[in-house]
């Protein structure tokens, strides 16, 4: 049988997947935040997990090597976009796309701890810009309106925002896989993520074209590459507990 592997339609994901069709690694499209639920309901075997989302894989799941999803500088892959500076943001309206589960977390960290500030309320991203004050863009949405939004002109990268606060990355998502994993199977599925890294780069570097999809040029698509980690370390592991720690601040029982 196959190896099921979450596929996240994000361009900071891509490198993971550029080796895996190739072994035969069966890739399913799905938001971040249904990673979680489609691990324990047995639909996949690995996929990169929304760091909120992994405190719900504590039982039967293990991470895959040290792989994950971190921001080292303005990445763009999660933007506050307000009409008014962030610090004058009581009160107002947010709104929030459902698939950004950890931007979410990371969101009412930065707000309520590092800037004092308490929104009115956060509400649906699918509603019409003028029942909001701000709005949170993620992934390659984010990416597509990277020069800004029209009537918001303000705008922070939250994983930049959190780097100036702590001094460290942050960690948007971990690859989770089941622990009964075929011991060959896990194999395969880390090598490839190793392969697929330094491949998915090479190729960049042949690009002659636009990525059209996001309005990027070969040399954006490296310079939001550049801003990612794709592997933990020691400050990316402080990162986590410094969260965590906020987080339990914030809503003790989260988890």
């Amino acid at each position: 049988m196959a190896i099921r592997v979450a596929r996240i339609p994000y361009l900071g994901c891509e490198p993971f997947y550029y080796d895996m069709e190739r072994r035969g690694i069966e890739l399913r499209n799905m938001a971040p935040n249904l990673t979680a639920s489609a691990l324990l309901n047995g639909d996949i075997d690995s996929g990169p997990v929304p760091l909120t989302d992994c405190i719900r894989l504590e039982q039967g799941f293990q991470p895959v090597s040290g792989f994950c999803i971190a921001a080292v500088s303005n990445s763009g892959t999660s933007v506050l976009h307000s009409k008014e500076p962030i610090t004058d943001l009581n009160g107002s309206r947010i709104a929030l796309p459902d698939e950004a589960s950890t931007s979410r977390s990371l969101l009412r960290i930065l707000l309520t701890l590092k800037h004092q500030v308490e929104p009115g309320a956060y509400v649906d991203l699918q509603d019409g810009q003028d029942s909001h004050d701000a709005l949170l863009l993620v992934g390659n949405q984010s990416l597509r309106q990277r020069r800004g939004v029209r009537g918001f002109p303000h705008k922070y990268d939250l994983g930049q925002e959190w780097r100036e606060w702590t001094g460290l990355p942050f960690v948007f998502s971990r690859w989770m896989a089941r622990t009964d994993m075929d011991r060959t199977d896990a194999s395969v599925l880390e090598d490839a993520l190793y392969v697929g890294q330094e491949e998915w780069l090479n190729n960049l570097y042949r690009m002659s074209g636009p990525r059209n999809d996001l309005l990027m040029l070969p040399r954006d698509v490296l310079e939001h590459h550049q801003s990612l980690r794709f592997y933990m370390g020691v400050t990316e592991q402080k990162a986590i507990e410094l969260f965590n720690e906020y987080l339990n601040r914030l809503d003790p029982d989260w988890k």
